[in-house]
């Protein structure tokens, strides 16, 4: 009987031959990823009576949730993190105006097919899309890898997501995970490896592999994966030093759940306040007034996403009342818009282009609401005081269906321009 992908990656970075989904491994990673909350991890560390981490050329620390800084509060912890990556020796630091983790660590070639990532975000799955295990931890339990290099995990048990059929126009990888993820629950997949695959997966793009891995934390996966292709070892190729193995499942390997979607006829979709899981065709909500609108965030920053926003834009004027933000995920990403004249498109409809970061996802600056407000954003989630204000309401839709309703100043869906 062959093994999955998760098992395979976990036997390996356990230094065994094979081991089964249950099982309790302790296993060595290949990155550590950490981002402003690093400073909190290195107070822990300290407390665990270590000075120097175990191997500073695993970790890559990235400035991204708060940036530039809000208040003194978030600049001294900042400072903190300088000091620290300074004094550790650590040269995978990347601070201010580089852009979102979990689009910087893919650009600058850490993301890696068959390794093993574990970083203090739940949105590490994002890595899942280059053929990594890539999971979120605590800040404590990054805190012990820095100063052991070692952690426990249970191998996961896996669902095989087989997808085909071809998106109808204006529907996007954004619109399939929130189909699935109110299909399964925001629990379905507790704890479990998803596995992307079938026809359609082999035809997105990597930018819409992001989207997919990056949301299944919502579903409560461990692990998102995506087995990598051309496509993934092309988008590599300039981008890394690091030698890699690709590993895939075996044909024979054991599957807890096999779950078979066709996106032939998928419409727009929209989740609703205050649940990620409650997700509703866009036209059961067209006609929500809206007061901000949201591009951007490490699930939908990318340049397709930004150029779709554009297409859409192009020529016309956003709604008055409504302020619609555009955060790219990275540098990289904003220098590329800027030279193409995207970012130009949607400035002149009135677009308000800020600096490549997390920008209001968190609600700890750059766009967050007020009481009452209604915000549709292409984030990964919308619970109750997410973007800074527990009377506030979030939804969450794709890049187009948000271009759309800003233009609109309510839910739009997309086609009907």
């Amino acid at each position: 009987m062959g093994s999955t992908f998760a098992e395979k990656v976990l036997a390996k970075k356990s230094g065994r031959d094979i081991v089964a989904a249950g099982e309790i491994v302790t296993v060595t990673p290949d990155k550590i990823m950490s981002h402003d909350n690093t400073a909190a991890i290195s107070k822990t560390f300290l407390q665990l009576g270590r000075d120097m981490v175990v191997n500073p050329d695993k970790m890559v620390i990235i400035l991204d949730h708060c940036v530039p800084a809000a208040n003194e509060k978030y600049a001294l912890n900042h400072k903190v993190i300088r000091g620290f990556v300074k004094g550790q020796g650590i040269k995978g630091f990347y601070d201010v105006g580089v852009g979102v983790c979990h689009q910087v660590l893919p650009e600058k070639g850490y993301a890696l097919p068959g390794s093993l990532i574990l970083g203090s975000d739940s949105h590490t799955t994002t890595y899942g899309a280059f053929g990594a295990f890539a999971t979120g931890i605590g800040r404590s339990e990054a805190a012990v890898l820095w100063a052991t290099d070692r952690l426990w995990l249970r191998v996961p048990e896996t669902f095989r997501v087989e997808v085909e059929g071809t998106f109808p126009p204006w529907v996007f990888a954004k619109d399939l995970i929130l189909h699935i993820i109110g299909d399964l629950g925001a629990d379905g997949t507790l704890y479990k490896a998803v596995e992307f695959c079938g026809p359609t997966i082999e035809k997105m793009s990597i930018a819409g592999r992001m989207v997919l891995c990056n949301m299944s934390v919502e579903m409560g996966a461990k692990i998102g994966y995506v087995p990598p292709d051309e496509k993934t070892l092309q988008w590599l190729a300039p981008r890394t030093k690091y030698d890699y193995e690709v590993i895939t499942s075996d044909p024979d390997a054991t599957y807890e759940r096999v779950l078979r979607y066709n996106v032939s006829n998928l419409s727009p979709q929209a989740a609703c306040p205050h649940q990620v899981d409650n997700v509703k065709v866009v036209d059961e909500v067209t006609g929500t007034k809206i007061h901000q609108a949201l591009i951007g965030t490490c699930t939908n920053g990318r340049m397709e996403d930004l150029e779709v926003a554009a297409t859409i834009l192009k020529g016309r004027r956003i709604a008055p009342g409504v302020r619609l933000l555009v955060f790219p995920a990275s540098w990289e990403v904003y220098r590329e818009e800027l030279v193409k004249g995207v970012l130009l498109q949607l400035a002149d409809a009135g677009a308000i282009i800020m600096n490549p970061g997390c920008g209001p996802c968190l609600g700890a600056h750059e766009g967050v609401l007020a009481p009452g407000e209604v915000c549709l954003s292409t984030a990964n989630r919308n619970f109750r005081g997410r973007m800074g204000c527990r009377d506030a309401f979030v939804y969450l839709a794709s890049p187009a269906t948000v271009a759309a309703s800003a233009l609109k100043g309510f839910i739009t869906d997309v086609r009907s321009l």
